[in-house]
């Protein structure tokens, strides 16, 4: 009698694994709610399409989310231009989100597999807004995606200073644009 509840048990068990695994496979949910969330910012809830970056095709960098599981982001921040703590970190929330909205419709798998590995964000210092560019010349040959805050400059620095770039892809690819860098 013990062995056979026991053996029951265990079915249920694996029954219910077996179901969960199923249903997280159809549809996961953090996929169904960020699509659901980018309908809601884009208007296209109910058939209303603003159109941004609908029209667009794929970047490159979706591709290589389907192969490549080890994304990340880099955000390059110009040593130059000597920022307090308080405004590096509202620019490197500006490059973030900027480069985050820009390959949204995009390249949404990309994003995807970057929330899968974490979010992993890493910050980089250079010493110049030529470099800085530089090295966005080089991502955009390798098909990276990039983003460059301009700062309105209302605080700490000139108007239209170009303060943060980030950088999202595989971790290998990014590094072979920022790995250079050192640690801010």
């Amino acid at each position: 009698m013990m062995a056979v509840t026991w053996i029951s048990a265990i079915l249920v068990g694996a029954g219910c694994l077996a179901l969960g695994f199923f249903i997280g496979a159809r549809k996961p949910g953090r996929k169904f709610l960020l699509t659901k969330a980018a309908e809601i910012v884009d208007g296209s809830i109910k058939g209303q399409t603003k159109g941004k970056g609908k029209g667009k095709p794929p970047l490159e960098i979706e591709k290589l989310a389907e192969i490549i599981e080890d994304f990340k982001m880099v955000l390059v921040v110009r040593n130059d231009l000597k920022m307090g703590k308080g405004k590096i970190a509202a620019q490197c929330s500006h490059a973030t989100l900027g480069l985050y909205k820009k390959i949204l419709h995009r390249a949404p798998k990309a994003l995807n597999r970057w929330e899968m590995c974490g979010q992993v964000k890493v910050v980089v210092k250079i010493e110049s807004e030529d470099d800085m560019l530089v090295l966005q010349e080089k991502a955009k040959s390798m098909a990276i995606p990039t983003h460059i805050v301009i700062d309105a400059g209302r605080t700490q620095i000139a108007p239209n200073s170009r303060t943060v770039m980030a950088v999202l892809g595989p971790a290998d690819m990014v590094d072979d644009v920022t790995g250079g860098l050192k640690l801010l």
